[in-house]
């Protein structure tokens, strides 16, 4: 049994939120929460809020013992862009895409 939180929507390139997730995949929670906390990325700040989220699913919904989670999957999705318009020389213009996320961290019992 796996408990999962889902962040959507999130203003943050996937690619960049992939780096993070790599760092806490098989970690144990309270492990993964230290990672988190000590590294100066964007996405760890949601992905830290998120495995807060998935913990208390798990501990609330599922009745697992918080003291033996670990992030079993975490993995982000791209979300839709959106696209702006950056006016260049010579009456030009380029598009600028602005990416969002569909982030998801699972935590299950060790066995």
């Amino acid at each position: 049994m796996e408990a999962r939180a889902q962040k959507k929507f999130v203003r943050i390139s996937p690619r960049k939120v992939v780096i993070v997730c790599d760092l806490i995949r098989g970690k144990d929670t309270k492990t993964a929460a230290a990672i988190l906390r000590a590294t100066p990325k964007a996405a760890s700040e949601h992905l830290l809020k998120l495995l807060n989220s998935a913990v208390a699913n798990a501990e609330n919904n599922h009745n697992m013992d918080p003291d033996n989670l670990y992030v079993s999957d975490t993995f982000a999705n791209p979300g839709p862009i959106i696209k702006r318009i950056r006016p260049v020389s010579r009456g030009r213009a380029h598009r600028i895409n602005k990416r969002t996320s569909h982030i998801t961290v699972a935590v299950a019992e060790k066995d």
